[in-house]
């Protein structure tokens, strides 16, 4: 099948770079953010009821995600000339994403031990009350299995995966439906051409809905601001600069060495995604860039099946930033509560950390049901002690999402590289012009079609 002209493509998610730098969106979205967080402090009351603002933008993405999900995997999968590869870069990626909760997990429990920012609190485990939303995420997590990611990616309704926004179950019905889309051979080409055009509406939408991220980003901060005060930073204080010089770390060292060894800078990535980074800064969530992320890796010339299957399944699976925090707020906890954990208590905690981690992505809480659910599973560590990190987890949520968003834009361009179809010559040139680039058709993916054009 021939391509088609263009009706995936996507200009509009990413603001040309010859604009001035005071008309473009990262610009307007820091300005939002730091307004926000001038509005709740000197205002708490006006930040409160700016609520509604930061999570009315977050829900108008959302409303999204799982219909461009759907459309980029199933087009992936219609454009490759063999099911084969569609496998590949599946077991490819879960193996990749292994790998980096692995080291994130042990980047963590190494910070911990090393720097001890629970030793002195003295906490007695019979004295902490459980109470409000913390109750309900402990009692979550509880009855949260250690493989409840396994039976909860069938959805019960295909209708019902897509209304309530899980992504996973989402990703499951639409490699179904690829799958068979290809099975079916000729019948299948005009739906893969429609599929096309319709992904095409359907970011254009997104782009009109990007237009109020400084909006969003202000109501968002100015809330967290307001309700939790900056004040509160300063009470566990230690706990939140080790979580997040770990993160850095993470992202700069480990992360970095990964692109290293594709002669691929760092920097200059973080740089290309700073507009998505900044609306993840001001949202506290991840998936407010989702359907952008897939845009730019696409611009950089990754493959539409890649990009398809690797960032949407990363978005539950690979959750470095959240699996530093599990490490960290465990141990944490131990150390607080004056519960002796021996290495090999702790690595236990690591393995089931591995399992728990994953498939909680965009929940609400996702972090302290994925928390409780592996104090409980092991016992040795009190769940109520999450009571202790309750008060100050909103102010690491923003690490954790801005670490998760990091993390699985390296590991497409890993996947891209371990199925040899990575241009690291045509990467560095984007990542230095800052100009994406149409995606050329491979010999094997003729009428795959990029889903983001050169503005």
């Amino acid at each position: 099948m021939a391509a088609t002209a263009s009706p995936a493509h996507s200009p509009s998610l990413v603001t040309p770079p010859s604009k001035p730098w005071y008309k473009q969106l990262y610009f307007w979205v820091l300005t939002a953010i730091v307004c926000g967080i001038l509005t709740g402090w000197l205002w708490p009351s006006v930040g409160v009821a700016l609520e509604p603002v930061g999570t009315t933008f977050v829900s108008a993405i959302k409303m999204l995600i799982t219909p461009i999900v759907f459309l980029t995997i199933v087009a992936g999968i219609g454009g490759v000339e063999s099911l084969r590869r569609v496998g590949r870069v599946g077991l490819k990626s879960l193996l990749y994403f292994q790998a980096g909760t692995l080291a994130a997990l042990a980047v963590g429990l190494i910070a911990v031990n090393v720097f001890q920012p629970g030793a002195g609190v003295h906490a007695h485990p019979g004295e902490i009350h459980l109470s409000g939303d913390a109750a309900q995420y402990v009692k979550d997590g509880e009855g949260q299995s250690w493989w409840h990611f396994l039976t909860d990616i069938v959805p019960s309704s295909a209708v019902g995966a897509f209304a309530e926004g899980n992504i996973l179950q989402v990703i499951f019905f639409a490699v179904l439906f690829g799958i068979a889309l290809k099975a079916v051979g000729h019948v299948g080409v005009p739906i893969v051409d429609g599929i096309n055009r319709l992904s095409a509406v359907v970011f254009k939408i997104l782009h009109y809905i990007m237009l109020a991220a400084p909006v969003g980003a202000f109501g968002a901060m100015s809330f967290t601001i307001g309700k939790y005060g900056i004040s509160t930073l300063t009470s566990l204080g230690q706990l939140i600069g080790l979580f997040y010089g770990t993160s850095v770390f993470f992202v700069v060292v480990v992360l970095g060495s990964v692109l290293a060894l594709l002669r691929i800078n760092i920097f200059r990535l973080l740089r290309y995604l700073r507009e998505e980074f900044l609306i993840v800064l001001g949202t506290s969530s991840s998936e407010s860039v989702l359907p952008r992320l897939m845009a730019k890796l696409e611009g950089l010339g990754v493959r539409r099946d890649v990009v398809g299957l690797t960032v949407p399944t990363g978005y539950s699976f690979n959750l470095d930033g959240s699996s530093i925090y599990l490490s960290l707020a465990a141990v944490y906890i131990a150390q607080a509560t004056d519960t002796p954990l021996g290495l090999g208590q702790q690595l236990g905690l690591l393995a089931v950390m591995i399992l728990t981690s994953k498939g909680s992505g965009g929940i609400t809480g996702a972090g302290f049901i994925a928390l409780a659910a592996t104090l409980s599973t092991v016992g040795t560590v009190p769940a109520a002690g999450i009571m202790l990190i309750f008060g100050v987890d909103k102010f690491m949520s923003e690490c954790r999402a801005l670490t998760n968003l990091a993390g699985n834009s390296v590991a497409t361009l890993v996947v891209a590289r371990w199925e040899h179809v990575l241009d690291t010559a045509r990467v560095n040139r984007v990542l230095h012009t800052g100009t994406p680039e149409p995606a050329a058709a491979q010999p094997d993916d003729a009428h795959a079609e990029p889903a983001l054009a050169k503005a």
